[in-house]
């Protein structure tokens, strides 16, 4: 059967990644999480004190670009991924918000954009792959026969966010949270660098009311008109 690119946009927590993590099982296809490769680049500059929710050192950055190694595993069992960063899993770590109030202002540096974005187009070459993300369906795979674009009302983001933290043991408020989805919200729509906007052929899905299984077979359904 032919293997077709499966690229997902779409604001923060929305549920991008339980939706391509589902197809990528369901099809039996590779996934990459193209925000835990930002997310990982936003950790190595704020261990190497290039980066603060105050600052970015964005030509201290750039010169650091070529001593960054990201490898994502994923396994398809669990529908889990693992980020290593330079060798070290970092799974844990990008996920906090120390590095969520950060990303944003590291994801605009045009140069990060370069690196990440020609991994990213590596990994899709032979097809087979779903990639979510906010620069997939119009910069990293333009030509890919699926474009979704997934969004959800911020005070449902909020709240999904919010609890998955808390499932993880973080103290943060819900407000915290809020806030925070709303200035990344316009920092990724409003960033000179691939700003976050829905392709002209994408299929958009709000899952604002869905259950994950029912997102999972609409999605199924645009794959099923694509795939010849």
């Amino acid at each position: 059967m032919h293997k077709i690119t499966i690229a997902i946009d779409g604001y923060s927590s929305c549920g991008k990644s339980t939706l391509a993590k589902q197809l990528a099982t369901e099809l039996n296809y590779t996934y990459v999480d193209s925000g835990a490769m930002y997310r990982a680049i936003t950790l190595f500059a704020i261990e190497y004190g290039l980066a603060s929710k105050e600052s970015v050192n964005a030509e201290g950055l750039i010169d650091q670009l070529g001593n960054v190694n990201i490898d994502l595993q994923y396994n398809s069992e669990t529908q889990s991924v693992t980020t290593f960063l330079n060798g070290k899993n970092v799974e844990e770590e990008i996920r906090t918000m120390r590095v969520s109030e950060v990303v944003s202002f590291v994801s605009v540096i045009k140069e990060v954009r370069a690196k990440l974005r020609s991994m990213q187009q590596e990994l899709g070459k032979r097809g087979g792959v779903v990639m979510d993300g906010r620069d997939i369906g119009t910069a990293v795979f333009p030509h890919a026969e699926l474009k979704i674009f997934m969004t959800a009302s911020p005070d449902v983001r909020a709240k999904r966010r919010f609890d998955e933290l808390k499932a993880k043991g973080k103290e943060v408020s819900l407000e915290e949270v809020r806030k925070n989805l709303v200035s990344r919200d316009l920092e990724d729509t409003s960033r000179k660098e691939d700003p976050l906007i829905q392709a002209e052929d994408a299929v958009v899905l709000d899952n604002s009311d869905l259950t994950p299984e029912r997102q999972l077979q609409i999605a199924l359904g645009w794959v099923k008109e694509r795939v010849v």
